[in-house]
């Protein structure tokens, strides 16, 4: 059972940094989604974190009881022991909000990934199947269906400290097989002016993270 937003993040971004296949993307993915990895110490977590505590409260209160919504229907149950997230019922935009700065990482996991348009039917199948073990497969997949903008994804953010996880994050999955492609490059460009990170602040950036992923062991275990 997943009960936090780690476990969930964590399990949707290895499918896209797992996409390339490479044995060399391993590293990024220690990077992100190990024991005390970027994921569970950067500010995506403790903010998300946050909202998670809503959207857990939100969803007991409506799972117990069960109000009607619009149109007659009524609040989906959470099947007993299960991990799948529900469809949002009938709070009206409690839910969204409250998960808001999870489908935030993953809008920009998905985004990243297609940053070179090259995603595969089989890289798009294993990120749908990490996806699907979150119970986020139908979100991730309506992600992948379609081309959201940086500003959109990104609006609304300022802390400071997050703006740089943020390009963290993206800069981790298009790097994972360490090489950037020229689409890619662009890519990243455009999430740092949306971010507003200067050249010195995305230099820096960049070399810390790629010191770190490079650090990590290829093997298993």
């Amino acid at each position: 059972m997943l009960n936090n937003p780690a476990d969930v993040l964590s399990i949707v971004l290895r499918g896209t940094l797992g996409r390339s296949g490479r044995k060399r993307a391993r590293r990024a993915t220690r990077f992100l989604t190990g024991h005390k990895g970027f994921l569970s110490t950067s500010a995506l977590i403790g903010m998300a974190g946050v909202a998670w505590g809503i959207y857990d409260t939100l969803k007991a209160q409506n799972t117990t009881a069960a109000p009607p919504v619009p149109g007659g229907a009524r609040a989906p149950q959470v099947p007993a022991g299960g991990h799948q997230v529900p469809p949002v019922p009938s709070v009206p935009g409690a839910f969204e909000a409250a998960l808001d700065p999870v489908a935030r990482v993953i809008r920009l996991a998905v985004s990243a990934a297609k940053a070179d348009g090259a995603l595969t039917e089989p890289e798009r199948a294993l990120i749908l199947e990490r996806a699907r073990e979150a119970g986020l497969e139908s979100v991730v997949e309506a992600e992948l269906g379609q081309t959201r903008p940086l500003a959109d994804i990104v609006r609304g953010v300022t802390d400071d400290q997050m703006r740089k996880d943020l390009y963290v994050l993206a800069f981790t999955i298009v790097r994972a097989d360490e090489a950037v492609s020229g689409a890619e490059r662009i890519y990243l460009a455009q999430l740092a002016h949306q971010l507003g990170l200067d050249a010195a602040a995305v230099s820096s950036l960049e070399a810390e993270t790629s010191k770190n992923i490079d650090s990590q062991s290829e093997t298993e275990g």
